[in-house]
């Protein structure tokens, strides 16, 4: 039985719709699908990228690197244990990952210039704390005083000092190991020597191993400071070198220039101090 002409059209065109429309629908849904899966996988491997680049950052000794120095994802402290003090210029390395390091010492000085004074400070201590991120430390310094000017004796805690160290670069060839310290001091301390302010600064160091026995290193920072004679504030720069000397084991010596430079303190002017000095551990 033949449809009449006007049927056969209409059901021709409705299956041919049909089919086209199932054929269409495939290739947007396929396609659909496959642009999908591809860009999970993208996401998923951009994921493992920046985990895989944000683990190496972690686990790196030092933040940066010179562009020619091999990246090392060492966690470990490396080498043996450097120290800030007894020098003015600290050290440009970080105590290493999940490790405390604490350094303590006296320090006497006598000034006879116009009146005698003798001071006494103790314990100098500095607490050095490594975090799970190897080229980050958190600093605390803590110290007392006792001054004694002619027949007047003052005594008592000075301010806090709080900071952060971060491991910039390790050296590579003649371009220096470098670190930078953020770092402030806080009015805790007794009466005759708080500050009564925040004060902030930041110090730059930078320094190179000449031999096995040879160092050389230098920090330039500036800080907020107080002028004792006014009570204003001020900027103090601060510009230092030292070399160093490996004489044995546990034996060593290191001779250092530093000088502070006050930037608009009314009553206080620049000055320098060279040193010479011989320690044991």
């Amino acid at each position: 039985m033949k449809l009449p002409l006007l049927a056969n059209i209409l059901l021709r065109s409705g299956f041919l719709w049909c089919f086209a429309s199932a054929i269409v629908s495939g290739v947007f849904t396929t396609d659909a699908r496959g642009q999908s899966v591809s860009y999970q996988q993208e996401r998923g491997n951009l994921n493992n990228s920046l985990f895989s680049e944000s683990s190496a950052i972690l686990g790196s000794p030092t933040l940066l690197s010179w562009y020619s120095a091999p990246k090392s994802t060492s966690s470990e402290p490396i080498g043996p244990i450097t120290t800030d003090r007894p020098d003015f210029t600290e050290a440009s390395s970080t105590v290493g990952a999940n490790v405390a390091q604490v350094e303590i010492g006296y320090t006497f000085t006598h000034d006879n210039d116009s009146i005698a004074t003798e001071t006494h400070s103790t314990p100098e201590a500095l607490f050095r704390i490594g975090t799970p991120i190897n080229w980050l430390e958190l600093r605390l310094a803590a110290n007392r005083l006792q001054e004694n000017t002619g027949s007047v004796s003052l005594s008592g805690a000075e301010d806090l000092y709080l900071g952060m160290k971060l491991g910039l670069t390790a050296q590579d060839g003649i371009l220096p190991e470098m670190a930078l310290v953020p770092q402030m001091t806080v009015p805790t301390g007794g009466s005759a020597f708080t500050n009564n302010q925040v004060l902030p600064g930041v110090n730059w160091l930078y320094g190179w191993d000449v031999t096995d026995c040879l160092t050389t290193a230098g920090s330039t920072q500036f800080n907020r400071a107080v002028d004792s004679g006014t009570g204003t504030g001020y900027t103090e720069w601060a510009q230092s070198w030292t070399v160093g000397y490996s004489l044995h084991d546990r034996a060593g010596m290191y001779t250092e220039w530093y000088a502070l430079m006050p930037d608009n303190a009314e009553t206080l002017k620049s000055n320098t101090t060279a040193t010479v000095d011989l320690h044991f551990c």
